[in-house]
């Protein structure tokens, strides 16, 4: 199965996701309206979504409110784009001009936090509290992996499990609720709610490393962003990390400058040495292995169209390139 093969398998419930988003972003005041159809509306995937709808459905449910779930996960994702773009002062993302860039910092800020508090409003609506607490569990780590991102940044010492924590936290967390909430709501047994859980966490890795590796091999036409972005905000990633470590000391020197300083001076001698160190090979192996643990985590998952959809899902997250 391919991605337009999940797609289809889905399609009724993301064309629902896709009217409950547009639906509740809605609000009185104009600019709330233009910004955050923006954004929505700027080429997303909606993975996190697919991955309540599939997970849902792999645990047997047949009611509504992984719809309304999906959107939540959707605003949250949305909400942390917003403040990601200003605290990165990023220009580009998915191919458009950023929020921040079109309507300044202040207006991104809030209107994230607009998406937050909606979120937050629509999570009331289903009335569990098991899903309030994971998800008031999962923004608060999702913040907490900001704030350590920030404390890595120009950080040219940060380790490897340093840099994973980070991912796990700020990425995989949410990738991982997405995946836990449709089996609460399926209202599963503990075993299949922790595999489900255990596989959004391992895929939202993968999905961090892949997009690891094409920051640097990509085009900015696949990517949607600039090439090198991540080295121009000096982002210590695992390409980075891994050439400096196997890396000759001028070419640890070269990459260590490269983070320390920010911006894109030495984009080429960097490129050079993470394609003579092969770390995007590396990074893509780590993300390999994050995949392999997310297919095995979810065996205790009756078989089922939709298991073997959460299988081609993981799978697409290491070999796509955009």
């Amino acid at each position: 199965m391919d991605f337009d093969g999940i797609l289809a398998l889905i399609a009724d419930d993301m064309a629902a996701v896709d009217k409950a988003i547009h639906e509740r972003l809605k609000s009185n005041v104009s600019l709330i309206n233009q910004l955050s159809f923006y954004i929505v509306n700027g080429g997303g995937k909606r993975i996190r979504p697919m991955l309540v709808l599939l997970s849902a459905r792999a645990a047997g449910y047949t009611g509504t409110e992984h719809i309304r779930l999906s959107t939540v996960i959707e605003f949250i994702h949305t909400a942390t784009l917003l403040h990601d773009d200003v605290v990165d002062a990023s220009e580009l993302r998915r191919g458009q001009e950023t929020a921040n860039a079109v309507w300044g910092n202040e207006a991104s800020v809030l209107v994230g936090d607009f998406l937050y508090s909606r979120a937050f409003e629509m999570m009331v609506e289903v009335r569990n509290p098991r899903i309030m607490e994971i998800m008031a569990h999962t923004t608060n780590t999702i913040a907490e992996g900001e704030v350590l991102q920030l404390l890595n940044t120009n950080n040219a010492e940060t380790s490897e499990s340093s840099y994973l924590e980070v991912i796990h936290c700020k990425t995989a967390k949410l990738f991982e609720a997405a995946s836990q909430i449709g089996a609460v709501i399926s209202r599963s047994d503990p075993d299949e709610e922790n595999a489900l859980a255990k596989f959004g966490m391992h895929i939202g890795a993968a999905f961090q490393l892949i997009d690891d590796v094409l920051d640097y091999s990509a085009s900015s036409e696949q990517m949607g962003k600039n090439i090198g972005d991540d080295l121009a905000e000096g982002k210590p990633t695992l390409p980075l990390i891994y050439a400096m470590r196997v890396g000759t000391p001028e070419q640890a020197a070269t990459i260590r400058h490269a983070i320390e300083a920010g911006g894109l001076e030495n984009i080429e001698s960097v490129l050079k040495t993470i394609e003579s160190t092969n770390a995007l090979a590396y990074t893509a192996r780590a993300a390999q292995i994050e995949v392999q643990l997310a297919i095995e985590a979810i065996e205790p998952i009756p078989a089922s169209p939709y298991k073997d959809a959460l299988i081609a899902l993981a799978e697409f997250s290491v070999k796509r390139n955009y």
